[in-house]
């Protein structure tokens, strides 16, 4: 990430907080709405950094990976139904059914992940096309096995949608039953209470992999095969370098971050699944990786910016009761909810400047 990157990232994000404080700061504490969007926007930014991480490992390795919104997808649709399963079938605890259908989520990302891979890694398919059926597959089994199990005559919850058993509790739901509350076990200004402490174990896990997946990418023996292999594929496999193995790998460490982020949207965000619920959320993870340079802070970085967009809405939604008439427009979703597209559509025409790829990347290998 160069000075001009990290400067528009930070214009953006003070721009977006400043509309909503100056919009509702009126009438509302300043402290109170930054809180609120620093809360929101690591929020709503939580499947897009996982988006972009997934992303990152794939391309690093020289796999070119559109199927991000479709593993997402499928996740998210086989996380929850393995939650509602688990908890209404087999009687499990709400709470664990949670953590089960969290680890279906990231298995499916994973399978979907291997299909990509293995059309193409072993048959060498364009990678373009690869991501496409794996979008497709994606939206048709969702879609069907949603209409056959839930709304269809003689379907198993005879035609009544049922609900996950609860949602991910927060961080600081977590700590209260240990000390009395958070601020017995940390003393944190109110401002970092609440925008940490209230965030739930995927967010945090999200946060938490940007700093993993940088340490593995730049500091391991195994990050370094991985940018060889995506660089300079021959070279590598000239030093002894298993390129087919290397990429395989990383295709499905990176299918199985795109399963947690789609585990969001069914666990942790909304207790309920709907047809193409990830709204374009793995194309703008792309953008984020390609703002981001294919790296995981600058990934982050890129998501938090959409995220921020996001949070406009969101909390121009919440203040609306303390937004004066002459702004109360900007709660129309098809203004401010056309902001994180917008931003999707600057960056991919290079506004931001040059972003160099791996060199290798989208190519398949001939041994």
């Amino acid at each position: 990430m160069d000075w001009r990157r990290f400067s528009f990232i930070g214009f953006i994000i003070v721009f977006l907080f400043t509309v909503v404080v100056l919009i509702g700061g009126s009438r509302v504490s300043p402290t109170i709405i930054i809180s609120s969007m620093l809360t929101t926007t690591i929020a709503v930014a939580t499947p897009l950094t996982l988006g972009a991480l997934s992303g990152v490992f794939c391309e690093r390795a020289g796999v070119v990976n559109i199927g991000i919104e479709g593993m997402m997808l499928a996740a998210a649709f086989f996380g929850w139904l393995t939650a509602i399963y688990m908890n209404t079938v087999f009687k499990f605890d709400p709470n664990l059914s949670l953590w089960t259908g969290v680890l279906a989520a990231i298995l499916t990302g994973g399978l979907f992940a291997l299909l990509h891979a293995w059309l193409s890694i072993t048959f060498k398919v364009d990678q373009i096309i690869g991501g496409t059926v794996i979008n497709i597959l994606a939206v048709g089994i969702t879609g069907f096995l949603n209409r056959q199990m839930f709304f269809g005559e003689g379907s198993i919850f005879g035609g009544n949608v049922p609900h996950a058993p609860g949602l991910l509790p927060s961080l600081s739901k977590w700590l209260a039953p240990l000390c009395g509350g958070p601020e017995g076990c940390l003393g944190l200004p109110g401002l970092i209470q609440g925008t940490f402490l209230d965030q739930k174990p995927v967010a945090l896990a999200a946060i938490a992999l940007v700093l993993v997946s940088h340490y593995v990418l730049f500091n391991t023996r195994w990050g370094l095969r991985t940018r060889a292999v995506g660089e300079h594929p021959k070279a590598a496999d000239t030093v002894g370098i298993n390129v087919y193995r290397i990429r395989y790998v990383n295709v499905i460490i990176g299918g199985m971050l795109a399963g947690l982020g789609g585990a969001y949207f069914t666990i942790e965000s909304v207790p309920s699944f709907e047809p193409l619920m990830t709204n374009g959320r793995g194309f703008i993870s792309l953008a984020a990786m390609i703002f981001g340079n294919w790296t995981p802070f600058g990934a982050w970085a890129a998501a938090l910016v959409f995220g921020a967009s996001q949070a406009l809405q969101i909390n121009l939604q919440f203040f609306r009761d303390a937004i004066p008439p002459q702004w109360a427009f900007l709660q129309h979703a098809y203004i401010v909810g056309l902001a994180p597209y917008v931003l999707t559509m600057l960056i991919l025409t290079g506004i931001i400047g040059k972003t160099i790829p791996p060199a290798a990347d989208g190519q398949p290998y001939e041994k």
